[in-house]
C-alpha cells in the first residue's frame, strides 16, 4: 500500500513542491500530423493508484479532443501512457564552532593554527516521478510524438492533480507540432 501511495504521488512527479513540472517534447519531423484525426489507447499508465491514473487519461483525452482529435476503436494514433518514480537524496551540511586558526601568511611569516568545529549532516530523501506519453502512428507503427514531464513528487492527492494537470498542459501546449502554442 506504501509503494502504491508514493508511487501515485511520485508519479506526477510533475511538480516539486509548488514549481512546475520540468516539460520535453519531441516528434518525427516526417509525420504528417494533418492527416491525424482519431486515437485509440495501446496502453494506459499502470502501477500508480487508480484515480492517478485515470486522471491523467482523461486529461489527455481533453486535450487531444481540445485538438478535434477523437477517440476511436482503431484510431490513426496509438497513445501509451507511462510512469515512472526514482528516489533521490540531497545532503545539507551546516558548520558551526569557532574557526580559528588555519594556514596562511601573517605579519610573523607562515602560521598554522588549530580550531575546533562541528559539522552536521542531514539527509532529505525525495521521489521523482515522471509521465512519458508516446504517440505512434497506427499504420507504420513508428513513433511521431513523445512527451515528458519530471518533478519532484506532491505529497497530497490534491497536489498531484495539480501537477498532472500542469505537466499536460504544457505537454500539449504546442500540439500537434507545428501549431501554434495557445496562450
Amino acid at each position: 500500500m506504501k509503494s502504491s501511495i508514493s508511487g501515485a504521488c511520485a508519479l506526477v512527479l510533475l511538480a516539486g513542491c509548488a514549481s512546475t513540472p520540468t516539460v520535453h517534447v519531441d516528434h518525427d519531423p516526417q509525420a504528417n500530423f494533418s492527416s491525424y484525426r482519431t486515437y485509440s489507447w495501446l496502453g494506459k499508465p499502470e502501477g500508480v493508484s487508480p484515480l492517478v491514473s485515470q486522471r491523467i487519461v482523461e486529461g489527455i483525452d481533453a486535450r487531444l479532443a481540445a485538438k478535434g482529435w477523437t477517440q476511436a476503436a482503431e484510431g490513426d494514433v496509438a497513445v501509451v501512457a507511462h510512469v515512472s518514480t526514482e528516489q533521490k537524496q540531497t545532503l545539507d551540511t551546516m558548520y558551526s564552532g569557532p574557526a580559528y586558526g588555519g594556514w596562511g601568511w601573517g605579519r610573523a611569516g607562515w602560521y598554522g593554527g588549530m580550531g575546533m568545529g562541528s559539522s552536521t549532516t542531514t539527509v532529505h530523501n525525495y521521489t521523482v516521478g515522471t509521465l512519458i506519453v508516446d504517440l505512434f502512428d497506427a499504420k507504420t507503427k513508428q513513433a511521431v510524438w513523445r512527451g515528458t514531464a519530471s518533478g519532484t513528487a506532491p505529497s497530497s492527492p490534491e497536489k498531484v492533480d495539480v501537477a498532472v494537470d500542469a505537466g499536460l498542459t504544457e505537454m500539449f501546449d504546442g500540439f500537434p507540432p507545428g501549431s501554434a502554442p495557445a496562450n
